[in-house]
């Protein structure tokens, strides 16, 4: 069977491999897990791959409290691995809309159908199957196998290497590479012979609790008496940051032609930013900035909303910013309203939408705050004439 590691030398910051293996750090997390970590959370308690599945996806790089309600609500739409396989996915996208990463999404949908079409609608077991699979990295996939099926195997988050780098004192940044794969092989040693899920959970709630990002509550961590940041005074400092870059920045004009209670959405390619979800038409995309914020162009504009209809008004609206991975977006939406609407006669690429349908969009997020803003006034504004 392949192995999940392969040997290399330790790095900067790490102790030598031969002293990784260390039982009284499992026992430790088990013993703290069963009488203080979380226990309540709705996809605990089971050993359904589907529902541990969908909860490792979408707390990928996301809050336990932003997961909660889309949680429920996408097991209300799709509550089996079947539905979810069959379902179009736009549907898909757009009950993950707000949530971000999108990806994600997109991925969700194929694994299901790769599950069902490969494995009969049964997630594997084995930790490296199931990495194989679409969106489900090499710890995710230890989580899904340890919690649905008690696989020995080993997880490596954002919270734990930022426990292990505290309690370890590892002075170097855990995104290199090097750093990163010794991490690994101190996980794979650290792992218990029993209690794999109370272990895996306690990792994830030590982070999510005790071990903080900001803040830790050192006085309640019972790996107080071991951890080196805390016996250096150095918590504030591992884990070691990532050597910060210039964030760019983009603008992007954006068109919210607005006619009779509809406005105009583009679907997006299924790559790149908000990959495969419903937008607004934009002038020239999202164009790095030199300088200020330019101006809506008038015969850009007409020949932009020529194929749609024949221009009664335009209207700047406020500037929106959005911060993304990597560069951060002004967004400058023109509002457009319609003298008269023209087919969208082979126009696949876009389509008219219903305003008082506009929160059950699959939109980018701030997309469809800007829609919600303009489309609940226009409403309060209407009822206020009768």
């Amino acid at each position: 069977m392949k192995r999940l590691l392969h040997p290399l030398s330790p790095a900067p910051g790490m102790a030598s491999p031969e002293n990784y293996s260390d039982p009284s750090f499992s026992a430790t997390v088990i013993a703290w897990q069963k009488q203080h970590g979380r226990h309540a959370l709705p996809w605990q308690n089971t050993r359904d791959a589907y529902l541990i599945w969908l909860s490792e996806i979408m707390l990928q790089q996301t809050q336990v409290t932003a997961v909660l309600g889309y949680y429920a609500r996408f097991l209300e739409r799709f509550p089996t691995l079947r539905d979810l396989a069959a379902a179009p996915v736009e549907d898909v996208m757009a009950q993950w809309s707000g949530l971000g990463y999108y990806t994600r999404a997109r991925n969700l949908h194929k694994c299901a159908q790769r599950v069902v079409a490969e494995y009969d609608g049964v997630f594997p077991s084995d930790p490296l199957l199931l990495a194989e699979l679409p969106g489900i990295g090499r710890s995710t996939a230890a989580a899904i196998s340890a919690f649905s099926s008690g696989t020995r195997a080993a997880i490596m988050d954002g919270n734990v290497k930022r426990v292990f780098a505290r309690t370890f004192g590892i002075d170097a940044y855990p995104g290199e590479k090097k750093v990163e794969e010794a991490m690994w092989r101190r996980a794979e040693a650290l792992l218990p012979e029993t209690g794999i899920e109370a272990y895996t959970q306690g990792l994830m709630d030590f982070g999510a609790t005790l071990c903080t990002r900001s803040s830790p509550d050192c006085g309640r961590c019972p790996l107080q008496a071991r951890c080196v940041a805390y016996a250096s005074n150095r918590v504030k400092d591992l884990p070691v940051r990532k050597p910060k870059k210039s964030s760019p920045e983009k603008h992007a004009i954006m068109l919210v032609v607005i006619d009779k209670g509809q406005v105009l959405l583009e679907q997006r390619p299924t790559t790149g930013i908000w990959g495969g979800l419903l937008s607004l038409p934009e002038l020239d995309g999202h164009v790095l900035r030199n300088g200020a914020l330019p101006a809506v162009d008038d015969e850009d504009l007409a020949r932009a909303v020529l194929p749609f209809g024949e221009i009664e008004s335009r209207v700047a609206l406020l500037p929106i910013v959005h911060v993304f991975t990597h560069y951060k977006l002004h967004i400058i939406p023109c509002r457009v309203t319609l003298a008269r609407r023209l087919s969208l006669a082979g126009e696949a690429t876009h389509v008219w939408y219903d305003g008082s349908k506009i929160a059950d969009a699959p939109l980018p997020a701030p997309i469809k705050k800007l829609l919600l803003d303009l489309f609940g006034n226009a409403q309060a504004a209407q009822r206020s004439m009768f």
